[in-house]
Protein backbone atom coordinates (compact mmCIF):
# COMPACT_ATOMS: atom_id res chain seq x y z
CA UNK A 1 0.00 0.00 0.00
CA UNK A 2 2.90 2.56 0.93
CA UNK A 3 4.28 2.18 -2.82
CA UNK A 4 0.53 2.07 -4.43
CA UNK A 5 0.57 5.86 -2.39
CA UNK A 6 4.08 6.88 -3.48
CA UNK A 7 2.83 5.84 -7.39
CA UNK A 8 -0.14 6.67 -7.68
CA UNK A 9 -0.62 9.51 -5.29
CA UNK A 10 2.89 12.31 -5.65
CA UNK A 11 1.18 15.38 -4.44
CA UNK A 12 1.27 13.43 -0.68
CA UNK A 13 4.23 12.20 0.83
CA UNK A 14 4.21 8.63 1.39
CA UNK A 15 6.30 7.43 3.75
CA UNK A 16 6.67 4.73 6.74
CA UNK A 17 8.01 6.97 9.35
CA UNK A 18 9.06 6.42 12.81
CA UNK A 19 7.37 8.70 15.53
CA UNK A 20 9.33 9.94 18.54
CA UNK A 21 7.88 9.26 22.00
CA UNK A 22 6.98 12.50 23.49
CA UNK A 23 8.77 11.97 26.54
CA UNK A 24 8.96 14.71 29.80
CA UNK A 25 12.72 13.32 30.56
CA UNK A 26 15.11 11.74 28.31
CA UNK A 27 14.44 8.54 29.92
CA UNK A 28 13.77 6.39 27.00
CA UNK A 29 15.14 2.70 27.86
CA UNK A 30 13.16 -0.08 27.17
CA UNK A 31 10.48 1.87 24.98
CA UNK A 32 9.94 0.12 21.79
CA UNK A 33 10.29 2.32 18.42
CA UNK A 34 6.73 4.01 17.06
CA UNK A 35 7.45 2.26 13.58
CA UNK A 36 4.01 3.48 11.14
CA UNK A 37 3.24 1.27 8.25
CA UNK A 38 1.72 4.40 6.35
CA UNK A 39 2.42 7.87 7.11
CA UNK A 40 0.69 10.32 4.32
CA UNK A 41 1.31 14.05 4.72
CA UNK A 42 -0.07 17.19 2.31
CA UNK A 43 0.40 20.80 3.56
CA UNK A 44 -0.61 21.01 7.48
CA UNK A 45 -2.77 17.46 7.32
CA UNK A 46 -1.22 13.76 8.22
CA UNK A 47 -2.81 10.72 8.24
CA UNK A 48 -1.75 7.33 9.62
CA UNK A 49 -2.74 4.45 8.83
CA UNK A 50 -1.91 1.08 10.70
CA UNK A 51 -2.42 -2.27 8.07
CA UNK A 52 -3.98 -5.11 10.25
CA UNK A 53 -4.32 -8.64 9.03
CA UNK A 54 -6.21 -10.91 11.46
CA UNK A 55 -8.04 -13.89 10.51
CA UNK A 56 -10.75 -12.11 12.65
CA UNK A 57 -10.96 -8.02 12.17
CA UNK A 58 -12.99 -7.85 15.77
CA UNK A 59 -12.76 -9.20 19.07
CA UNK A 60 -15.55 -10.84 21.01
CA UNK A 61 -15.76 -9.06 24.34
CA UNK A 62 -18.35 -9.60 26.96
CA UNK A 63 -20.78 -11.35 23.75
CA UNK A 64 -20.28 -8.11 21.80
CA UNK A 65 -17.67 -7.33 18.55
CA UNK A 66 -15.33 -4.79 19.27
CA UNK A 67 -12.07 -3.27 17.77
CA UNK A 68 -8.77 -5.43 18.84
CA UNK A 69 -8.13 -2.96 22.50
CA UNK A 70 -4.21 -3.07 21.54
CA UNK A 71 -4.94 -2.22 18.04
CA UNK A 72 -6.70 0.64 19.15
CA UNK A 73 -4.02 2.24 22.13
CA UNK A 74 -1.73 1.62 19.18
CA UNK A 75 -3.02 3.99 16.63
CA UNK A 76 -4.08 6.07 19.46
CA UNK A 77 -0.42 6.40 20.59
CA UNK A 78 0.75 6.85 17.22
CA UNK A 79 -1.42 9.72 16.52
CA UNK A 80 -1.27 12.15 20.35
CA UNK A 81 2.48 11.41 20.01
CA UNK A 82 2.99 13.52 16.32
CA UNK A 83 0.28 15.40 17.31
CA UNK A 84 2.29 16.84 20.33
CA UNK A 85 5.53 16.93 18.18
CA UNK A 86 4.02 19.42 15.93
CA UNK A 87 2.26 21.79 18.62
CA UNK A 88 4.07 24.59 17.92
CA UNK A 89 2.47 24.51 13.97
CA UNK A 90 -0.63 24.65 12.12
CA UNK A 91 -2.02 21.21 11.55
CA UNK A 92 -4.21 18.16 11.44
CA UNK A 93 -3.32 14.66 12.37
CA UNK A 94 -5.50 11.55 12.27
CA UNK A 95 -5.24 7.88 12.30
CA UNK A 96 -6.65 4.60 10.62
CA UNK A 97 -6.09 1.28 11.05
CA UNK A 98 -6.94 -0.71 8.10
CA UNK A 99 -7.81 -4.16 8.54
CA UNK A 100 -7.92 -6.85 5.31
CA UNK A 101 -11.83 -8.08 5.15
CA UNK A 102 -12.74 -11.50 6.14
CA UNK A 103 -15.35 -13.28 6.00
CA UNK A 104 -16.70 -12.17 9.42
CA UNK A 105 -20.13 -10.59 9.58
CA UNK A 106 -19.25 -7.45 11.35
CA UNK A 107 -16.81 -5.21 9.28
CA UNK A 108 -15.64 -2.35 10.91
CA UNK A 109 -16.43 1.39 8.74
CA UNK A 110 -16.41 3.79 11.71
CA UNK A 111 -14.74 7.28 12.84
CA UNK A 112 -13.84 8.77 15.78
CA UNK A 113 -13.02 11.60 17.22
CA UNK A 114 -10.66 11.22 20.17
CA UNK A 115 -9.01 13.60 22.44
CA UNK A 116 -9.46 15.91 19.76
CA UNK A 117 -7.97 13.91 16.70
CA UNK A 118 -10.31 11.45 14.21
CA UNK A 119 -9.33 8.00 14.67
CA UNK A 120 -11.17 5.58 11.69
CA UNK A 121 -11.59 2.11 11.41
CA UNK A 122 -11.88 0.72 7.58
CA UNK A 123 -11.67 -2.38 6.15
CA UNK A 124 -10.36 -3.44 2.74
CA UNK A 125 -11.18 -6.39 0.70
CA UNK A 126 -8.24 -7.67 -1.03
CA UNK A 127 -10.40 -10.25 -2.92
CA UNK A 128 -11.31 -8.19 -5.56
CA UNK A 129 -10.03 -6.64 -9.02
CA UNK A 130 -7.20 -4.26 -8.40
CA UNK A 131 -9.30 -1.07 -9.94
CA UNK A 132 -11.78 -2.02 -6.90
CA UNK A 133 -8.68 -2.01 -4.66
CA UNK A 134 -7.48 1.03 -5.78
CA UNK A 135 -10.72 3.01 -5.72
CA UNK A 136 -10.68 2.15 -1.90
CA UNK A 137 -7.14 3.22 -1.51
CA UNK A 138 -7.92 6.60 -3.40
CA UNK A 139 -11.30 7.26 -1.52
CA UNK A 140 -8.70 6.90 1.58
CA UNK A 141 -7.01 10.08 0.35
CA UNK A 142 -10.08 11.88 -1.09
CA UNK A 143 -12.02 11.45 2.71
CA UNK A 144 -8.46 12.98 4.31
CA UNK A 145 -6.79 15.02 2.27
CA UNK A 146 -9.71 17.34 -0.08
Amino acid sequence: MLEYYRKEHPELSANASQIAWQLDDSENQLLPKMQTDIMLSQGNNILIIDAKYYSHMTQQQYGTNTLHSNNLYQIFTYVKNKEFELKDCEHTVSGMLLYAQTDEDVIPNNTYQMSGNQISVRALNLNQNFSKISENLNSIVKDNFT
